[in-house]
C-alpha cells in the first residue's frame, strides 16, 4: 500500500531552509522535464509537500532467510516516522541477506562474504540512482552489518546505521541455551555424551525469538563497531531485537539523518576516520568479539579512503586489555550487557584506560566522550573494571610467521593454554575435514589444516563453525588446533587460526605444508611457524602447481576475478572515491 508521507501527523518543518545544502535529489525532480519522474512518486502515493522535502532512503534487509532479518522492516517503520517528523519523506527498499546459520557447512557458504559486497553495492546503486538526500540502513546478521556500513559510508550522503537486535536465549534443562548450544551439543552427540532426544529438545529451545545470535558473535561485535565508529546511536546495538526501546531509538536514528542533512554533517567518512577506526578494533578486542570484524573494519575503512589492514588492527588488539565477560569465551550475552547500559560502558571503560580516542564524532555530531559521561560506569561482572581486567591484552590478536607472513586471527578469549605444537594433517577443503571430524580420524595433538578457502580460493572465504564446533562439542576443543585461509564464526571457540594471509590459492606457505610437517603456535609472541628451513619452503614453493580450478559462473565468477586479500579487508574494488556527480 502506498503512503502519502506528507500527510503524517508530526511537527512541519520547513523544506526550503536557506542553511540547507543543495539536495540531491533535486536533480531528479525539479524542473519542466521532470514531469515525468514526479509522475512516478506521485503514483507511490506522494503529494506536493512530501515530493518537495529532502528524499531519504530506508534501507532493510528484511526476509525470512533467518531469524535475525526478520522484524527489521517493523523497526524500519519507526525510522520512517522519525524522518517525516523532522521534514523528510522516507523511501524505503530492501537489500538481500545470506544467514550464516543455514548455509553454515556447505557450498552455500561461499555466498555469505559475497553478500556483504553486494549489500554495499544495492545500497550505491539505489542511492546513487535515485539521487536520494540520505539514508539510514538496518542490518540483522553477520555480513548484513558491514554491508550496510560499507554502502553508507561510499555513498557518503548523511546516513546512519541501526542494528536490528539479537535474540533472547532459551531455556534448557534449567540453563540459558542459544544456537552455540546447539552447535556444540552436535558434536557432543557424536561423541557419546547427549543423546539425541535431548539434542532435538534443545533444538526446540535454544532460540524463542527473532533476532540475531545472543553472544559476542559477528552481529553483535559489528553493532558495537556502528555505535563506536559514530554510525549507531549510542547504546542502541546491545537492545535485543524483541524490546519495545527499539522504536524509539528507531525513531531517534531517523530524525539525527536529517539534523546532518540540516547542518550540513557529519557525514559518513566524516565519522570514519583512523582514529574512530582505531576505538572500533579496540571495542573487538575488549570485548573477546569476532575475528571478522577484522576483515570487516579493513573494508569499512577502505570504503572511506583510508588504510586500515590486518595490521593496524593488530596494534590496537595488543594494546586493548579484555575486559568483557561475554560469549563464547565468557558468561554473558547482548542481553546482559544492555541491562547494565550497553555498549558505551565499554566504550567509556576503554576511555578511563587511556585506550580509546575521546575526540571522535558521534551520529549527533558531539565528540564522543563528552557523550558517554551520561553512561554508567562498568559494573564489575559482565564489563569488568580497570583494576581487574581479564586479560592485560585484547581476546583477538593477530599471529605471523613463515606460515602466515601475513598475518592469521586467533580468538584467544576464553583460551586455557596459548601454545600448542603438534603435526599437520592437511585437508584441501572443507568437506573433507568435516568428515574426518565426524568420523574422528584425527589424532589428539595434531593440526588440523584446511587450505584453499580463502577470498579467492573457496571462492567466497567460507566460515568454518559447524567444523569447529563438531571438535569442540567432541571434548577436543583445545586438545587439536586447526588452521585455515577461510574463516570463522564469532561462535568459534578453541585453538582455531583463521583468515590465513597470504592465501593458499595465491601460493601462501599454506599451500606447502604436508601432512606431518610440524606447526608450533604462539599466541604470546602472536608466532605461527611451520618448523621448515627457507630452503625447504623454497623448494617446495618452485614444485607447487596450483590445483585444477573448477568451473564457475556467476557470483562466484566474478567474486574471484576482484576480490583482494584477507589482510586488505577481502574488497572488490578501488575505495574512498567520490561519485562525479556529486563532485
Amino acid at each position: 500500500m502506498a503512503h502519502d508521507d506528507s500527510r503524517r501527523d508530526g511537527p512541519r518543518r520547513d523544506t526550503s531552509r536557506r542553511n540547507r545544502p543543495k539536495l540531491r535529489s533535486r536533480i531528479a525532480i525539479d524542473g519542466l522535464d521532470r514531469t515525468p519522474h514526479r509522475a512516478f512518486l506521485r503514483a507511490t502515493g506522494l503529494g506536493d509537500e512530501a515530493i518537495a522535502r529532502p528524499m531519504i532512503g530506508v534501507a532493510t534487509t528484511e526476509g525470512e532467510m533467518t531469524p535475525c532479518n526478520m522484524g527489521l522492516r517493523a523497526q524500519a517503520e519507526f525510522i520512517r516516522e522519525g524522518i517525516s517528523e523532522a521534514g523528510g519523506t522516507p523511501r524505503e527498499f530492501t537489500t538481500i541477506g545470506v544467514s550464516d546459520g543455514v548455509s553454515m557447512n556447505h557450498q552455500g557458504m561461499k555466498f555469505s562474504l559475497i553478500s556483504r559486497e553486494i549489500i554495499a553495492d544495492s545500497v550505491e546503486a539505489v542511492v546513487r540512482a535515485h539521487v536520494y538526500d540520505g539514508i539510514v540502513g538496518m542490518g540483522g546478521c553477520d555480513k548484513t552489518l558491514p554491508g550496510m556500513m560499507m554502502g553508507i559510508v561510499r555513498v557518503n550522503v548523511p546516513g546512519a546505521f541501526l542494528y536490528g537486535g539479537a535474540h533472547l536465549p532459551g531455556r534448557w534443562r534449567g540453563q540459558e541455551a542459544t544456537e552455540l548450544t546447539a552447535y556444540e551439543g552436535v558434536g557432543k552427540v557424536q561423541a557419546g555424551a547427549m543423546s539425541e532426544a535431548d539434542l532435538a529438545e534443545l533444538e526446540r529451545n535454544c532460540m524463542p525469538t527473532v533476532g540475531a545470535c545472543a553472544g559476542q558473535f559477528t552481529a553483535n561485535t559489528m553493532g558495537m563497531v556502528s555505535e563506536t565508529l559514530g554510525l549507531a546511536v549510542l547504546g542502541s546495538s546491545m537492545i535485543p531485537a524483541v524490546f519495545s526501546e527499539r522504536k524509539a531509538i528507531a525513531r531517534r536514528t531517523g530524525q539525527l539523518v536529517m539534523q546532518a542533512l540540516e547542518n550540513g554533517g557529519p557525514l559518513p567518512r566524516d565519522l570514519v576516520t583512523r582514529k574512530s577506526l582505531e576505538n572500533a578494533a579496540a571495542i573487538v578486542a575488549a570485548t573477546g568479539g569476532s575475528t571478522n570484524a577484522a576483515l570487516h573494519i579493513p573494508a569499512i575503512a577502505h570504503e572511506a579512503g583510508i588504510r586500515f589492514t590486518m595490521d593496524d588492527v593488530a596494534a590496537v588488539f595488543d594494546r586493548t586489555p579484555l575486559i568483557a565477560d561475554l560469549q563464547p569465551g565468557g558468561r554473558f550475552l547482548a542481553k546482559d550487557v544492555n541491562a547494565i547500559g550497553g555498549a558505551p560502558v565499554v566504550m567509556k571503560a576503554l576511555l578511563a584506560l587511556g585506550r580509546f580516542h575521546g575526540d571522535t564524532l558521534t551520529l549527533a555530531g558531539e565528540r564522543i566522550d563528552t557523550a558517554l559521561a551520561a553512561f554508567p560506569d562498568p559494573d564489575g561482572e559482565v564489563v569488568r573494571k580497570k583494576e581487574r581486567p581479564i586479560t592485560a591484552d585484547g581476546g583477538v590478536v593477530v599471529l605471523k610467521g613463515n606460515l602466515c607472513p601475513d598475518g592469521a586471527l586467533l580468538k584467544v578469549a576464553g583460551l586455557k593454554s596459548l601454545e600448542f605444537r603438534g603435526p599437520a594433517l592437511v585437508f584441501d577443503d572443507e568437506e573433507s575435514c568435516t568428515a574426518a571430524v565426524r568420523e574422528r580420524r584425527y589424532p589428539e595433538g595434531s593440526v588440523i589444516v584446511i587450505r584453499y578457502e580463502g577470498p579467492k580460493g573457496g571462492p567466497g572465504m567460507r566460515e568454518m563453525l559447524g567444523t569447529t564446533a563438531l571438535i569442540y562439542g567432541q571434548g577436543m576443543g583445545e586438545k587439536v588446533a586447526l588452521i585455515t585461509d577461510g574463516r570463522f564464526s564469532g561462535a568459534t571457540r578453541g585453538m582455531c587460526i583463521g583468515y590465513a594471509s597470504p592465501e593458499a590459492a595465491g601460493g601462501g606457505p599454506l599451500a606447502l605444508i604436508r601432512n606431518g610437517d610440524i606447526v608450533r603456535i604462539d599466541a604470546r609472541k602472536r608466532s605461527i611457524e611451520v618448523e621448515l628451513s627457507a630452503d625447504e619452503l623454497a623448494r617446495r614453493r618452485a614444485a607447487w602447481q596450483p590445483p585444477a580450478k573448477k568451473r564457475i559462473a556467476g557470483t562466484l565468477e566474478k567474486y574471484a576475478a576482484l576480490v583482494g586479500p584477507a589482510n586488505l579487508g577481502a574488497v572488490t574494488h578501488g575505495g574512498g572515491v567520490v561519485w562525479e556527480a556529486e563532485e
